[in-house]
């Protein structure tokens, strides 16, 4: 079965960074593409940013453009999110996803088209 592991958030002031790290198994991760999505109490699941491990492509939503940045180490199927520059809005669960086709930039933020999911890890930004 495919494994996501989702950890690295916490509680940080406006302003500082965090790095989140999703790790996968049961799976070749070559061959799959992994999303990061974050959920608040009240509203809808956002895709945050997405890497395709095969070809490199990437997608960042428009509200984190300029302040988070995602990277992977596909031997260690591992994929990480690196958040600079939080505001207190970015408080959120946040969630990896493997997509099991290429991403494209009209689906990669839509939570359906992934596969499974991980547990999520909170990010708490205090002001």
């Amino acid at each position: 079965d495919v494994q996501l592991q989702a950890s690295g958030g916490g509680l940080v002031q406006a302003g500082g960074s965090l790095r989140l790290s999703c790790v996968a198994s049961g799976f070749t991760f070559d061959d799959h593409a992994i999303g990061w999505f974050r959920q608040a109490p009240g509203k809808e699941r956002e895709g945050v940013s997405c890497i395709s491990a095969n070809n490199g492509k990437i997608y960042y939503g428009d509200s984190v453009k300029g302040r988070f940045t995602i990277s992977s180490d596909n031997a260690k199927n591992t994929v990480y999110l690196q958040m600079n520059n939080l505001k207190p809005e970015d408080t959120a669960v946040y969630y990896c996803a493997i997509s099991s086709v290429s991403p494209i930039a009209s689906s990669w933020s839509i939570p359906s088209y992934y596969d499974s999911w991980g547990q999520g890890t909170l990010v708490t930004v205090s002001s």
